[in-house]
């Protein structure tokens, strides 16, 4: 079981940027897929990047490619999502997700494991 915690969300321009960090808990973190997921007012919960258990393979929303970038440490248990030239629909919670699984998963109910989630908001 892991345990996932969210950071580093925030208010900011559009045109700004963020970066987003999601920590877990325990020693298996490399042994987990890793996503970001982000849920707006009376929207679904929608994909937004996903990283292999290595950190190898990733794969992005086509609303965010070529702004944002997910890496991950797994020394020190963490995920980052870096949040360039945001735009005010980029405002919504974020959450990172956690799975023992070994392809990249972009629909949530492949999940097993939430966030509590971090709000980003975007001015124009």
């Amino acid at each position: 079981q892991v345990q996932l915690v969210e950071s580093g969300g925030g208010l900011v321009q559009a045109g700004g940027s963020l970066r987003l960090s999601c920590a877990a808990s325990g020693r298996t973190f490399s042994s987990y897929g890793m996503g970001w997921f982000r849920q707006a007012p009376g929207k679904e919960r929608e994909f937004v990047s996903a990283i292999s258990r290595s950190g190898l393979r990733t794969s992005y929303a086509d609303s965010v490619k070529g702004r944002f970038t997910i890496s991950r440490d797994n020394a020190k248990n963490t995920m980052y999502l870096q949040m360039n030239n945001l735009k005010p629909e980029d405002t919504a919670v974020y959450y990172c997700a956690a799975d023992k699984t070994t392809i990249i998963l972009r629909a949530p109910g492949g999940y097993d494991y939430w966030g509590q989630g971090t709000q980003v908001t975007v001015s124009s």
